[in-house]
């Protein structure tokens, strides 16, 4: 909050957010026409459990997050984001989790579901894996809605609730799904963790009710809107009723799936696809007339008071008077002490000079963290609603891996927005400072590599923790509190420099599983994972994770960039410094090498390089960019020539380095953020490079029409002569057969 406010003040007049860490979505301004709502929201413990419920719930939870922002926006994007153990787990599975590869698939099919069936593109979004997300996979939904500047010559951003409006709820019906869904995802995955705490979804259900909100926003005929997400109508309504001053309801009243719920389950019932709104007494008639038209469910609960409780009823009787003060205010605050001890590894490990660079090459392509996607990525609606123009696979045979996503809002504009994210885990064993650090600047690099403008761009943060508060069982909740604090330093820190305010986020504080087994300490761990606690519980701790969100405007959609070669004789870049930083890379993941240097990003640097490049491409002195990240400059060379069609012959002696050790691996496989391939036609190269001239920047090679990836190492020998077919197959080879 505080950088967001500080980077406010600095833009001044160019300031655009428009509601920042109020509503259910931050807003964002786009032009003099719209205003855009953004949120990330996440349903790991319900995956864990259920894995396509908890992924459906999840996709179309967050879809209500900009329905019920503001007067309402229109969905237009989802994201997705998720991290599982990998699917080829061989191991014995502890008791109530469930294979990852059955995660995986659930998860997938879920948000598949919620989001083809509720027509909307599901337009950016990738996969990480981690053996300790085995306790509980991270499964992340994002979604971006459209809303019109004004409605009714009112800010569309501004809602409120007024004394004497109807407390109107829509959608669904309420049962006993979800019921401690809120507590029950505030907790470890334990044995007593209830199955009924998973919602259940229904797209369809939540598709008519969206199109009816859009007509009724339209005619004025609400004041105000939230969703019903966690904690249901104790939430939702009791949110609204801080905004008229408190709030009457009687339960008997809601529409029930099944008769027998009490008064206290009907309230905190988290059934899917329910909306509560405050509608106007002298509107209440035409709103419930178009809702019966459009079939969907409305039902009036009560009413919004202004006598400073949330009164409760039930068939008229009293069940529950809150004060709102106490509601809102009256828990009182942790009190929480962190403590950091830098976790050691040895800086300068032992590293055997490798005896075959492309077979190196080939294992990187074929490694999770790095092989394509393409298989997951197909079971979505990229296309629908006919805005998208760089979707998540490009190149000549739309394989390549997008860096982000370009969409235009408005089919009658030229504008466009650039949805991208960044999320480094690997990193947290090292520094949660620099992991975070690394999130913030990949997920703004792969939006400048489309043309996306960082000084006409917005973050969100979301933070997925393992459990923070010390316990007998969990004795280093002072080390993990203090990861925290250091991962939210750098999001201050980096943010600021960037000038890339966070607009919205959540966080998710007990991603662990802990089951009582009654193990030996003593043993050996028969799972394999984990931590073996005193009492002979088994503990599996996700690595703390941000995944960092952004949303970009660009002036024009046409032009936007791709990271695939575009012609025989384009000069090959790398805009940047290559330093020896390979700690949790996938080079010393391969070898199974614990230490190293952690990439250290340099924002004030990076922040230059990413407005030269802006600068480039508005002016049409690019021909396609690329950053570089998991797998270093030989993956991004790589991926950059077999998305294209065309061979890249690169010499690494020509890059700008910095280190102790200058070996061919370490530039190669480096992991240094703030780094950039491009490709310049020849006749641009002047222009370009004067224009880059106040930044590091190194010619390192040439496309050329050979099938082939060509690198010379430091002694002018060829140490990779590969063909980008061969790199093509072995990096599609993971998932092929799925």
């Amino acid at each position: 909050k505080k950088a967001t406010e500080e980077i406010r003040k600095e833009k001044g007049e160019k300031d655009f957010c428009l509601s920042v860490f109020v509503d259910n979505a931050g807003v964002i301004k786009l032009d003099e026409k719209w205003a855009l709502a953004f949120k990330v929201e996440t349903h790991n413990s319900p995956s864990a459990l259920d894995p396509y419920g908890g992924a459906l719930t999840g996709i179309v939870g967050v879809n209500r997050d900009p329905l019920g922002t503001g007067k309402g926006a229109k969905l237009i994007f989802n994201t997705d984001v998720f991290c599982f153990a990998p699917p080829d787990w061989d191991k014995k599975l502890p008791p109530r989790i469930l294979h990852p590869r059955r995660i995986f698939e659930g998860v997938r099919e879920g948000v598949e579901h919620g989001g083809n069936q509720s027509g909307i593109p599901t337009v950016n979004g990738s996969i990480v894996f981690d053996p300790r997300y085995l306790g509980k996979p991270l499964v992340y939904c994002g979604t971006g809605g459209l809303l019109p500047l004004y409605i009714n010559n009112e800010p569309s951003w501004k809602k409120g609730a007024r004394p004497g409006d109807l407390v109107v709820m829509i959608g669904g019906k309420i049962g006993k799904d979800g019921i401690h869904g809120a507590t029950f995802s505030s907790e470890a995955l334990h044995e007593g963790s209830p199955a009924t705490a998973v919602q259940i979804g229904d797209p369809i259900t939540q598709k008519k009710m969206v199109d009816f909100l859009m007509k009724v926003r339209d005619e004025g005929l609400y004041n105000s809107i939230t969703d019903n997400g966690a904690g249901g109508l104790s939430s939702s309504v009791g949110e609204m009723a801080k905004e008229s001053g408190g709030a009457e309801i009687d339960l008997s009243k809601a529409p029930l799936k099944y008769p027998g719920l009490r008064p206290w389950e009907i309230l905190l019932s988290e059934s899917q696809e329910r909306m509560t709104l405050a509608v106007p007494p002298d509107k209440i008639e035409r709103f419930l007339n178009l809702a019966k038209k459009m079939d969907v469910l409305a039902t009036v609960l009560g009413k919004f008071t202004n006598s400073g409780y949330f009164h409760i009823l039930y068939e008229g009787k009293t069940v529950g008077l809150i004060p709102l003060d106490f509601l809102h205010e009256g828990v009182p605050q942790l009190e929480l002490y962190a403590e950091w001890k830098t976790p050691f590894y040895p800086t300068k490990p032992d590293v055997e000079i490798p005896k075959d660079y492309g077979e190196i090459l080939k294992k990187i392509l074929k490694a999770y963290n790095v092989c394509s996607k393409e298989y997951v990525v197909t079971q979505y609606d990229h296309e629908v609603q006919g805005g998208s123009v760089i979707k998540p696979l490009t190149g000549i045979n739309n394989d390549g891996p997008s860096d982000a996503a370009v969409l235009r809002y408005d089919l009658e504009s030229e504008s466009g927005i650039v949805i991208a994210h960044g999320i480094c885990p690997k990193f947290s064993d090292y520094d949660t400072y620099w992991m975070a650090a690394n999130a913030i600047d990949e997920g703004i690099r792969n939006a400048v590599c489309v043309g996306g403008d960082i000084e006409y761009m917005a973050g969100l943060d979301n933070f997925c923790w393992c459990d923070p508060i010390e316990s007998e069982k969990n004795p280093d909740g002072k080390y993990k509190l203090a990861q925290l604090v250091r991962a939210n330093q750098a999001l201050y820190e980096f943010t600021k420099i960037y000038g890339v305010p966070c607009i919205s986020g959540k966080d998710s504080m007990k991603n662990d599983y802990l089951m009582y087994l009654g193990l030996n300490p003593e043993n050996e761990n028969p799972f394999g994972i984990g931590t073996i606690l005193p009492d002979g519980s088994l503990k599996i701790s996700v690595p703390p994770t941000l995944l960092f969100s952004v949303v970009a405007k660009i002036p024009k959609y046409y032009l936007a960039q791709t990271m695939d070669v575009k012609r025989v004789g384009d000069l090959v870049y790398i805009l940047g410094i290559t330093k020896d930083e390979l700690a949790g890379s996938e080079y010393f993941n391969l070898l199974g090498i614990k230490g190293g240097k952690v990439p250290k990003p340099n924002p004030y640097l990076n922040k230059k390089i990413y407005l030269k490049l802006r600068d480039a491409i508005y002016n049409g002195l690019i021909e396609s960019a690329h950053d570089v990240s998991d797998g270093g400059l030989g993956v991004t060379l790589a991926e950059k020539a077999f998305s294209g069609g065309y061979g890249i012959i690169a010499d690494l002696s020509a890059i700008c380095y910095e280190g102790e050790s200058l070996r061919d691996d370490f530039i190669l496989f480096s992991e240094s953020a703030g780094r950039i391939v491009v490709t310049v036609r020849k006749e641009k190269r002047e222009d370009f490079e004067a224009l880059m001239k106040d930044i590091p920047f190194s010619l390192i090679g040439e496309v050329i029409a050979d099938p082939f990836l060509i690198i010379k190492g430091l002694n002018g020998k060829v140490i990779i002569r590969e063909n980008i077919k061969e790199l093509k197959r072995v990096w599609k080879e993971p998932f092929s057969n799925w």
